[in-house]
């Protein structure tokens, strides 16, 4: 099983890091689902996934995750600056 870790853009323009086995699923429950979106993202939708990263682990996806969360703002505009695509829930 493939584990990533993303970064999403909210409405308000904040930056919501998380991990997930499926893009697709979890940024349109992030936009549509209020049982299991975020409690961040729910109030600030709608949100769009800027960055991903593929990880060998759940493990893996979770350390690399608390390394995004600590990282600065400047650090993860980087991030979504090399970024290639974008991933809609279409």
């Amino acid at each position: 099983m493939s584990w990533y870790v993303y970064l999403l853009k909210c409405s308000d323009n904040s930056l919501y890091t998380g991990i997930t086995t499926d893009l697709k699923r979890r940024l349109s429950e992030h936009n549509n689902d209020n049982r299991k979106a975020a409690k961040y993202t729910r109030a600030r939708r709608p949100v769009k996934m800027v960055y991903f990263e593929l990880c060998e682990s759940r493990s893996d996806a979770g350390i690399r995750e608390y390394e995004i969360r600590k990282s600065n703002r400047q650090k993860k505009l980087e991030l979504i600056a090399s970024m290639p695509i974008v991933i809609s829930e279409n």
